[in-house]
């Protein structure tokens, strides 16, 4: 359907012709078109969604339809390019645009200039009502909002514990390394009840003892989706926290109220994940570039007084003092080793925190340390069957002991003439005398 006529085509005027002659079909299609165009160049459309398909061009082609009638729609790429609603079957949309005509079939259709779910304008003239009065009740004053602490070690996660939200957050934490503890505070975080039950957890989160931060979110979607993040008890409910939050609701374009009410906005679960983390880490490069900054103090100094001593030993050779020049040399030699040992030390805490951290991440995540002792029982009982009696003799050969003693025999001179040994075999044992083994 890109091959519409363009506006100076069908806008030109149809020559005038007489009663008895008849229009070709152009001609008349034009006038339909010419008329249609001008008489319905703005109109708006509620309907429901059917067929939609998106051509490999780009455009959107679907049937507009409610119980009584229907008509075909078309929308350019450009047009949902900049759309924030995105298309679907089954939808309910309010459609923007004018009506034409397809020549080639002599089709009328709408040509959607804009649109948007039914109940979208509605939702969005109640977020900025209710944005606008808590604003002006100074809800959102950047003077309330806190810092959040930059070594949080105790976080708390309002949301759905089933999410991909949650799923992303800890696998970011994972791989940098915090070392901390997570409490998730199940909520629903869509539909009916949603907002209720994430200040319900809100309340709840604030109970635990040490929390340093309180995150609060899940991932994107649509307005309707997103809207419990926009009820006034929720806004009211992150305001009021005694503990820090974060608002992270995974849409980076829109606010929601929570948004304007927390003590940070991030963008999505992830980028609140790196926030939390990244304090952790900006202590470690600080520790790593204070022991190279301490290390080259020390080196500097040991530079420093080794030229010292250098000048002191020109000195003291003119007059020949060789004992206090030993003893200074000596006193020089235990400077320079506590200087070593200092930086030593100094360097090796750091290392043995780092280690620490480390061990009680992976003391929380015990899964590949069972694995480990698992496959090292194994590999002991395949050893000790290996190596037992009955493997032994599995293999041809055979355990000789003395019948009336039971003394195990390691020796041929042992078997003597008229001596009864039992020869075990790995099907059972047979008796025999010293002569029949000679």
């Amino acid at each position: 359907m890109s091959d519409f006529f363009d506006d100076a085509d069908f806008a030109a005027a149809v020559p005038a012709r007489s009663r008895e002659e008849p229009l070709t079909v152009s001609e008349l299609t034009a006038r339909i078109r010419a008329r249609l165009e001008t008489e319905f160049a703005d109109v708006r459309l509620r309907g429901e969604v059917s067929g939609l398909r998106v051509q490999s061009s780009g455009h959107a082609y679907f049937t507009l339809k409610d119980a009584g009638a229907q008509i075909s729609a078309v929308v350019w790429r450009a047009t949902l390019a900049r759309a924030k609603t995105r298309l679907r079957d089954g939808m309910q949309l309010v459609a923007h645009g004018k009506i034409s005509v397809y020549p080639p079939r002599g089709n009328y259709q709408l040509v959607v200039t804009s649109f948007s779910e039914e109940g979208e304008g509605r939702l969005l003239a109640e977020y900025e009502a209710l944005r606008r009065r808590l604003e002006e009740e100074g809800l959102f004053d950047k003077a309330r909002k806190r810092e959040i602490p930059r070594l949080a070690r105790t976080v708390a996660f309002v949301t759905s514990p089933t999410g991909a939200a949650i799923r992303d957050f800890i696998s970011i934490m994972r791989r940098r390394d915090w070392a901390g503890t997570l409490y998730v505070v199940p909520a629903k975080v869509q539909g009916a009840g949603a907002a209720e039950e994430i200040v319900r957890g809100i309340r709840l989160a604030e109970k635990i003892r040490g929390l340093d931060v309180i995150v609060v979110g899940r991932g994107g979607g649509s307005i309707e989706d997103l809207w419990c993040f926009n009820e006034e008890i929720v806004a009211r409910a992150v305001r009021a926290s005694r503990v820090p939050v974060i608002s992270a609701v995974g849409h980076e374009i829109d606010f929601t109220l929570s948004d304007f009410a927390a003590d940070l906005r991030a963008e999505t679960p992830s980028a609140a994940a790196e926030h939390i983390s990244s304090g952790r880490l900006d202590a470690v490069e600080r520790a790593r570039d204070a022991a190279e900054r301490l290390e080259g103090v020390a080196v500097s100094a040991l530079e420093d007084f080794s030229q010292r001593l250098d000048m002191l030993e020109m000195r003291l050779e003119r007059r020949s003092p060789h004992a206090y020049l030993a003893l200074m040399r000596e006193r020089a030699d235990a400077l320079g080793r506590r200087f070593a040992s200092a930086a030593d030390a100094v360097s090796a805490g750091l290392r043995d925190r780092l280690e620490k951290a480390r061990f009680r991440l992976e003391r929380n995540f015990p899964g590949a340390r069972v694995e480990l002792a698992k496959m090292r029982l194994g590999q002991l009982a395949a050893r000790l069957s290996a190596s037992g009696l009955d493997a032994t003799l599995k293999r041809g050969f055979a355990v000789a002991r003395d019948a009336a003693t039971g003394e195990y025999l390691d020796s041929a001179r042992a078997v003597t003439l008229g001596r009864e040994v039992v020869l075990r075999f790995r099907d059972g044992e047979t008796r025999v005398e010293g002569r029949d083994l000679q």
